[in-house]
Order: C-alpha cells, then structure tokens, then sequence
C-alpha cells in the first residue's frame, strides 16, 4: 500500500533529512540557526527537537569554521550536511569548500573519503537584501572534485537529499528558494527514486528543446503551456544535476527537435548555459536548425529587489529565445 501525502519542497526537505537521520546516526546537521528556529526557512524545524543537540547543531556565524568543521566530522567517520544560510554566504566557505572538500579524496589517492553534503538556498524572486540572492552553481561546477545538484520540485527534494547525503563524494545541494513553500507535490515514500546524477524530461514535445534546473523549471514549464497555444510543442528537460551533467536525454532531444533554448537564473557569460550549449553543438551539430540559445540574468551584481523581476529571466524573454530558433 502506497503512502503518499501533498508536500511542499520544504517539507520534502525536512522529511528527507528526518529520514536520512534516522537511517543512519553518523548524519549530522549544522549551520546558523538550524537547530532551535528550525532554519530561517524552516528547513530543519523539529529536527533538535527529535534527534538532539548533538546531532543538529546551531553554529557560529562563520561559514568557513562551519565547512573547515564539517571536514573534520567527515575525516572522523561523520556524514555531515551543512546549511548556508544564503546564497551569497557561502564565499567566506569558498576557501574550504575548493582547496579541503573538493581535493582531500584525491589528494589521499582515494583513501579518504568526503561524505559532505553542502546545501545551499539558491536563486532570487523573494525580495530579498544585498547577499541574499546569488546563483554561484557555475562556479562550483567548474571544480573538480564537488559534485553538484539542483532540485527543483518537492518529490526531488525528499529523495535527492538523501541520495546526496549517502554519497561518499561532497555534493552542493542547490535549493530554490522561491519554491520553498510555493507549490505543492504528490509524494509516494514507497516509490522508487530516480539516480542521483540524471536529468530528466518533465514535458514532452517535438518542436523546441527548453534545458532549465532550479527554479527556472517552472518557467520552462509555463512557456510550455503558453507555447502550445500556438500550436508550438516545447519538451522541457530538468538537468537536476550540474556536475556532471547528463546529457544523453539532452541529445536525444536535441536530434529530435533540432532547436535548443537553455534557461537559468545566474547570468549567461561563462554560465552552466554556455557549457551545455558547447557540448550539444560538438554532439549534435548537422541536427541543429539553429544556434543553441541562452536566456539567464543581465551581466551585472545582483540589483535592489524592486527590479529583480526585470533581472532574472522569464515566460517573455524565454519565449522570445524559442521564437527566435525558428527565425534561422
């Protein structure tokens, strides 16, 4: 008999960590204010409650001792999952998470392993101050060493965060903050996940390939629908993991449609976009009708909330990059 509930993708996360725990009494949480506020976005609410101080840990304000922390637990046998606050607090840990997390499994030549799984609220679209909205995915890709993922709904949250944190590899779990407690998901606990490390069609169609991850996905999704109004089929692909990225649905697509348009929230210059785009331009090159297009934020810091609607990139310019494939 199933067991399946309405969840949120803050719920789906709470549930995931909750199962994780107690699956295993080596995971452990730590971050600021995790413990006894439950996480400024209520991520980890009851988790202190029911498994302990000594297990969800309210830490200092200081990302790097938090991550330089984390190491040592791993070092130790812990399977420690980190929460940074924001987005934009996670470069003080910047340091820690290259040169300690992503090297120390190879630098042992695989003797020690690195069970660090980093999560981190991504993204805009809450109103939020300077520091609070950032979308640094890119730049953690490019390392070596770090795995890297993106949920983007709540059935992938619950089960993704446990594939992350019973992988023996360091994974920053992206999070999209905007979709926290915005939309809701049938959960069945007595399914069976999809792997860790895949992508995955969410809709499909023959006409346009869209490549989204985060919360770009639902954008994707809603030019979709606006699309097929006028009669154009858009096949939507949730990339779900950055590094590495699984690109055989994404080719398989691509030959099909012969148009691809590549969404996310970070801006385009030497963004994920420019990556996938390289790579189904060497694959997929005498399939291609057009270029492979990108859509992402403005090449400039972050701007004051008021304008970060005219920002980040949505249903019109995405709309405009699909109308555009078809003007080649």
């Amino acid at each position: 008999m199933s067991n399946t509930q309405k969840i949120t993708l803050a719920k789906g996360l709470n549930m995931g960590l909750r199962k994780a725990m107690e699956d295993d009494d080596k995971v452990l949480l730590m971050g600021e204010d995790v413990g006894k506020l439950g996480g400024v976005f209520r991520i980890t609410d009851g988790l202190q409650k029911d498994f302990g101080e000594d297990r969800v840990i309210d830490s200092p304000l200081a990302e790097s001792g938090i991550v330089g922390t984390a190491v040592g637990m791993a070092l130790r046998g812990y399977r420690p999952v980190v929460e940074i606050q924001f987005d934009g607090f996670v470069y003080p840990a910047y340091d820690q998470i290259v040169c300690q997390v992503a090297k120390y499994t190879y630098r042992s030549q695989g003797k020690v392993k690195m069970p660090i799984v980093i999560r981190i609220p991504f993204g805009g679209g809450i109103g939020a101050v300077e520091h609070h909205s950032e979308s640094p995915e890119a730049q953690f890709a490019h390392t070596p060493g770090l795995k890297v993922v993106a949920c983007s709904n709540p059935v992938d949250g619950y089960w993704m965060i446990q594939q992350a944190i019973a992988h023996d590899d360091p994974v920053i779990f992206l999070e999209p903050k905007r979709q926290y407690h915005a939309d809701k998901a049938e959960l069945d606990e007595s399914a069976t996940p999809e792997p860790l490390f895949t992508s995955r069609v969410v809709r499909p169609g023959d006409d346009v390939t869209v490549l989204a991850y985060g919360p770009t996905v639902k954008t994707a999704l809603k030019c979709a629908e606006a699309a097929a109004t006028d009669g154009r089929q858009l096949e939507v692909i949730d990339l779900r993991t950055l590094s590495p990225l699984d690109m055989a649905p994404v080719y398989e697509s691509v030959r099909r449609t012969g148009r691809c348009v590549i969404t996310h929230e970070a801006h385009v210059n030497l963004g994920m976009g420019a990556e996938v785009a390289a790579r189904i331009t060497e694959e997929c090159f005498y399939s291609l009708e057009a270029p492979v297009l990108r859509v992402g934020a403005f090449d400039m810091p972050y701007p004051p909330s008021r304008i970060e609607e005219e920002y980040l990139p949505d249903l019109d310019r995405v709309l405009d990059a699909v109308d555009r494939t078809f003007a080649y």
